[in-house]
């Protein structure tokens, strides 16, 4: 058996001012030999410092359960965690709130990286919030950007790794240059293709529709 993420509740807020929208996506990870841990992982948009948050719970009930806490910040090029005092969220599967401290005499915490980096890659809603972090561009037709038709077509260029969005039109004017996050605020249904390999597309009929996939060749 494969690790096992499984995605469970997305609750999303807006902030107290109403500039932005407070997430948090919750799951549980199964490993090959049946161990268990739950997550959650959020991030508030809205403000200028891109920071994500995700607790990690194991052996609820049990000697050696416990919470571990960290944020998750953009590294350069992709994503790293570190550890924090401070709980995020509480999860099924987690015990007693470890500080950073604890967390890093815990004889369990290589367990908890590979569960965290199972769930950056395996969950949906964490590929969402990894293009949030590092700020991921796209390039949309003028009619997608201005919402006046629906994304139909989402290419992965494998030459510069820039993301394509576009509409029923076609792509033959110039297109806008925006955030891939921003687009997945609006249609959530781009979840569905956020782990496209590089020369990748994916094609639908209709909004809601269900995405093809197409390789290069």
């Amino acid at each position: 058996m494969d690790v096992q993420v499984i995605e469970g509740r997305l609750l999303e807020v807006p902030t107290p001012d109403a500039t932005g929208m407070d997430r948090r996506a919750f799951g549980e990870f199964i490993s090959p030999r049946g161990e268990l841990a739950s997550y959650a992982i959020g991030w508030t948009t809205g403000q200028d410092q891109h920071i994500g948050r995700i607790s990690i719970g194991i052996g609820a009930g049990n000697p050696g359960g416990a919470t571990f806490h960290a944020v998750i910040f953009d590294n350069g090029s992709e994503y790293a965690f570190s550890l924090i005092d401070e709980p995020f969220e509480r999860v099924p599967e987690g015990g007693p709130d470890l500080t950073a401290a604890q967390a890093r005499a815990h004889d369990t915490l290589p367990f908890i990286w590979w569960v965290a980096d199972n769930a950056m890659f395996q969950d949906r809603r964490a590929l969402w919030l990894r293009h949030w972090l590092v700020g991921t561009t796209c390039i949309q037709t003028p009619e997608v950007f201005e919402r006046r038709e629906p994304i139909l077509l989402v290419t992965y260029d494998d030459d510069d790794g820039l993301w394509q969005l576009i509409g029923s039109t076609g792509a033959e004017d110039e297109g806008k240059l925006g955030h891939l996050s921003h687009a997945i605020d609006e249609d959530q249904t781009l979840l569905d293709v956020l782990d496209l390999s590089p020369g990748e597309t994916a094609t639908r009929e209709h909004p809601g529709g269900p995405w093809t996939r197409h390789m290069p060749g």
